[in-house]
């Protein structure tokens, strides 16, 4: 848990929830962790489609929905990726001009943090 499987790239400002279900198809989970920007009625529904419990917490404008909070309180491991990555300065800075070397070597230093 809180090691990366699968990355996509958006462009500039582009909200996180429009690649949700693309990142999650047909990955084998139990349950699904994600902060309050991910709270839609359709990321849930596919969600609970692929057989997994979502643990997102709902808005304070939407309808309050239960979710298990000891396991939300996992997802510090994916912020603390986060944080691992930014140490490398390729990454944390944006260095690489085009989206294909980025990825790379968002790939490379996924995996370094991986093995170790």
């Amino acid at each position: 848990m809180g090691t990366p499987l699968r990355f996509i790239l958006t462009l500039d400002q582009v909200n996180d929830i429009t690649q949700a279900e693309e990142l999650i198809a047909e990955l084998p989970a139990d349950h699904v962790l994600a902060d309050k920007g991910y709270d839609s009625k359709a990321l849930r529904e596919t969600i609970a489609n692929q057989r997994a419990v979502p643990a997102i917490p709902p808005r304070k404008t939407s309808p309050q929905v239960p979710y298990d909070f000891i396991l939300y309180c996992e997802r510090n491991l994916v912020e603390r990726f986060f944080l691992k990555i930014k140490h490398f300065r390729r990454i944390a800075t944006r260095y690489d001009q085009t989206p294909r070397a980025f990825l790379s070597a968002l790939c490379l230093v996924s995996a370094f943090i991986w093995t170790k």
